[in-house]
């Protein structure tokens, strides 16, 4: 029994050999056509997955309307990042200002392009000046312009909606000077681009007539703080002081209290001299020549003092010309003079020379 199944698995061992060995270039080309199949597909696959999104040409959308130029993209099978800022022109709105990429950039299919667009003008119209300060309405335009161009991310050099044009008129009134009493253009006119405003400014009342004030006998201090609100001209001049004389006090005025004068006039005041200074403390007359202007502007005269501390010494309406204020500061401090808030000029004040040496020695 054993012997008989060991003769059926030889024959079939051999049947088995013999068609392997007949058939064998027919596996082998099997073999071979299987893994050449595989590997055109792994091909396929690798040359899809890596070819990526069609390339495409950005078109050129600027001083386009908005609806064109989302088309235009589409088209392009791009789209729209938008941000809106104002512009110079009424007839910009809705337009297209800027955008990115540059036109004719080739890009992938599907990237995002940005486009800047226009909101028109920041005032439509044009506001009532009249009545307001100018120095004020100054202000208001620049913070206003100044403020919608940074946040536009406005073209350096591009000009403001509505520029001042300097010089301007003035003209006698009784209004306070500074005051706006004509404009042009008229309140209330559309504004389309960029526009020049023309202003008529007050000078205050012609040859008004005032009192000057009883300023012999004050300290400076209090001189100062009485000159500062009555808007005169003054002038001041120091001496040594003669016996009985108080220090640091004015000891005469020209023109003399209770004088009627012209609102332009200038006061001569004459001081003396203090007799006790501490040291490293000095004691003179600040003097700086102002720009004349058509009406007094607000003049601030500061101490910056070597601790960093700063301390006013006066503030006024100044017309302009001479002008000259008494201190008694610590050496090192540096006097700042501003005029409608810009920094004029600036002087630090320090011990002579002489002085140094002496101290050295």
């Amino acid at each position: 029994m054993g012997l008989r199944n060991r003769l059926k698995l030889n024959i079939n061992l051999n049947s088995l050999e013999r068609y392997v060995g007949n058939n064998l270039r027919f596996f082998i080309s099997l073999s071979v056509g299987l893994i050449v199949f595989v590997g055109i597909i792994a091909l396929a696959v690798f040359f899809i997955a890596v070819r990526g999104e069609e390339q495409t040409m950005v078109p050129d959308v600027r001083g386009k309307d908005l609806t064109q130029a989302i088309l235009e993209l589409q088209v392009k099978e791009l789209y729209p990042r938008l941000q809106q800022r104002y512009s110079q022109s009424a007839s910009e709105r809705g337009l297209i200002l800027e955008q990115s990429p540059s036109p004719g950039t080739i890009v992938k299919a599907g990237r995002r392009v940005r486009m800047v667009v226009s909101q028109g003008v920041i005032i439509s119209n044009m506001e009532n000046y009249v009545g307001r300060n100018i120095d004020e309405v100054r202000m208001d335009l620049q913070t206003l312009f100044a403020s919608a161009g940074s946040a536009a991310g406005n073209i350096t050099g591009a000009p403001p909606l509505i520029s001042l044009k300097e010089p301007f008129m003035y003209q006698f009134s009784s209004e306070t000077p500074g005051t706006i009493l004509q404009q042009s253009p008229e309140p209330g006119t559309a504004i389309s681009g960029p526009t020049i405003l023309e202003l008529v400014i007050s000078r205050g009342p012609e040859n008004e007539m005032i009192t000057i004030p009883e300023l012999t006998g004050l300290s400076i201090g209090e001189a100062l703080e009485l000159l500062g609100k009555s808007g005169l001209r003054f002038t001041f001049t120091q001496r040594e002081g003669r016996g009985g004389e108080k220090p640091e006090t004015v000891i005469s005025q020209t023109p003399a209290a209770a004088t009627i004068a012209t609102n332009n006039i200038e006061v001569a005041l004459v001081i003396i001299a203090p007799m006790d200074l501490k040291e490293g403390e000095l004691f003179g007359l600040f003097s700086y020549t102002l720009p004349n202007n058509p009406y007094p502007l607000p003049v601030t005269l500061e101490a910056q003092l070597p601790s960093g501390e700063r301390s006013p010494l006066i503030t006024m309406n100044h017309p302009g010309g001479k002008f000259t204020v008494p201190y008694r500061l610590p050496a090192g401090t540096t006097l700042v003079l501003s005029m409608l808030n810009r920094e004029l000029y600036r002087e630090e004040i320090s011990l002579p020379i002489e002085t140094l040496f002496l101290d050295q020695l």
